[in-house]
C-alpha cells in the first residue's frame, strides 16, 4: 500500500481503502479501480490523497509515460487571436494582482471601473462566448490558486450573466463580484495556498476562513454590498453543506450563487498545485450528478446547457481511446453528447461506461 497525491493518480490504480468525506460518508470503496470520472470525484470532493495498492503503480505510471500525454487545441494556440488574448489575459492578471495587493494593504482605494477594463477588454474584440472558453480552455496550466483563477472566474461569472439575461448592471455587478471573490486568500499564509498535498485539519480550518478575511477586507472599501457577500458566501451551498455559516438557498447572495458555481468548475478545469486540469466534460459530469441541491437550480441548469454547447464540433477522446467530433448536444444528458468518429455515430447517452476523457 502507498499513499498517492490526487494530482498523481492514473486511471488503472486501485484503492488499497475506503474513501470517505469529512462526514464519514463513502466517496469510493476500497478495491475500486480508479478511472479518470473516479479521479474527478476524489477532487470534487477535495480529497487530496489516497491509499493506493503497490503492486501495479510502476508499470501503470510507466505504460502512462510512453503515451502522448495530455493534448491542447495546437490550431487554437497558433491562431494569432489566441496569442493576442494570452498577452492579454496575463497582463490583466498581473495589474489585478499589483493593485490589489495595494488595497488589502491599504495603500489604495477601489477604482471599479479601471480594475474592470481589462477584463471586459478580454470579453471583446468580435469573442463569443464559445470563443473566450475555448482560449481559457488553452490557458489552463496557470498554476495559480487567486490572481488568474480570478481573473477566469469574472469572465465565466459575465458570461453565465448573460447567459441568464441579467441586466448590464447585474453583469457588471457579477464580473466584480467574481473579480474579488478569493481576495481572502491573500491573507492566508502562502505556504498552505500553495500546499501540494492535503491539508491538515489545521491548515483546512485556516483556509476556510478566507471568506471571512475577504469580506472584512472589502467591509472596509467603498464597493457594492453584494461583491462583499460573493467573498463571504460563494463556499455556501444551497442544501446547507457549504461554510463558513452552512447558510441555505434563500439566505445567500445571489453574486455568490453565481460565483459558486463559476469558481468550482474554474478550479475543477484548471491546473492545481496537487493536480493537473479536468475534463470540462469530466467536471461537468460532476455538476450533474450533485450540483441540483447544492447550487441554485436555474443557474446550474442554465450554466450546464450553455457550457457544453461551447464544445460543440470540439475534437475529444473517450476514454476508450477513440477520437472523434462532438456533433450533437443531448439536452436530456448534457454531459453525454453524440461523437462522430470517422463514418461512425455513438451516442454516449446508450453506452454505459464510455465518456469524453479529454478535450483535443
Amino acid at each position: 500500500m502507498k499513499k498517492i497525491s490526487t494530482k498523481e493518480l492514473l486511471p488503472g490504480m486501485v484503492l488499497a481503502s475506503k474513501v470517505v468525506t469529512e462526514n464519514l460518508n463513502t466517496i469510493l470503496n476500497q478495491g475500486t479501480i480508479l478511472d479518470e470520472a473516479d479521479i474527478a470525484k476524489l477532487t470534487f470532493y477535495s480529497i487530496y490523497e489516497v491509499d493506493i495498492e503497490d503492486d501495479e503503480i510502476d508499470h501503470i505510471i510507466s505504460d502512462a509515460s510512453d503515451g502522448q500525454g495530455l493534448t491542447s487545441s495546437e490550431r487554437i494556440k497558433r491562431s494569432q487571436e489566441f496569442k493576442e488574448f494570452k498577452q492579454a489575459f496575463e497582463t490583466c492578471a498581473k495589474k489585478f494582482e499589483d493593485e490589489i495587493n495595494d488595497i488589502v494593504a491599504g495603500n489604495a482605494s477601489v477604482d471599479t471601473k479601471r480594475l474592470l477594463a481589462p477584463v471586459y477588454a478580454l470579453l471583446q474584440k468580435g469573442r463569443t462566448t464559445s470563443d473566450v472558453f475555448n482560449m481559457l480552455h488553452n490557458l489552463r496550466d496557470y498554476d495559480d490558486a487567486t490572481y488568474t483563477h480570478c481573473i477566469n472566474v469574472a469572465l465565466a461569472s459575465n458570461i453565465l450573466a448573460q447567459w441568464l439575461k441579467w441586466s448590464d448592471e447585474e453583469i457588471e455587478l457579477a464580473t466584480m463580484s467574481g473579480l474579488f471573490h478569493d481576495i481572502g486568500k491573500i491573507c492566508i499564509p502562502e505556504k498552505i495556498v500553495t500546499k501540494p498535498a492535503k491539508l491538515d485539519p489545521y491548515e483546512l480550518d485556516i483556509m476556510r476562513t478566507h471568506p471571512l478575511k475577504g469580506y472584512e477586507v472589502l467591509n472596509k472599501l467603498d464597493i457594492s454590498i453584494h461583491v462583499k457577500n460573493a467573498a463571504l458566501m460563494h463556499h455556501e451551498r444551497c442544501d446547507g453543506t457549504g461554510y463558513p455559516y452552512q447558510t441555505q438557498g434563500p439566505q445567500i447572495d445571489k453574486y455568490a450563487k453565481i460565483v459558486a458555481i463559476t469558481d468550482v468548475y474554474d478550479a475543477m478545469t484548471s491546473a492545481r498545485y496537487y493536480r493537473k486540469p479536468l475534463c470540462p466534460f469530466i467536471a461537468l459530469q460532476n455538476f450533474e450528478d450533485e450540483g441540483l441541491q447544492k447550487y441554485d437550480p436555474e443557474m446550474i441548469i442554465c450554466f450546464l446547457q450553455n457550457i457544453v454547447n461551447t464544445y460543440l464540433l470540439s475534437t475529444v477522446q473517450l476514454n476508450t481511446g477513440e477520437v472523434g467530433e462532438i456533433v450533437f448536444i443531448n439536452k436530456t444528458f448534457l454531459t453525454k453528447p453524440t461523437i462522430k468518429i470517422g463514418n461512425d455515430y455513438i451516442d454516449l447517452s446508450k453506452c454505459t461506461g464510455v465518456y469524453i476523457k479529454e478535450i483535443l
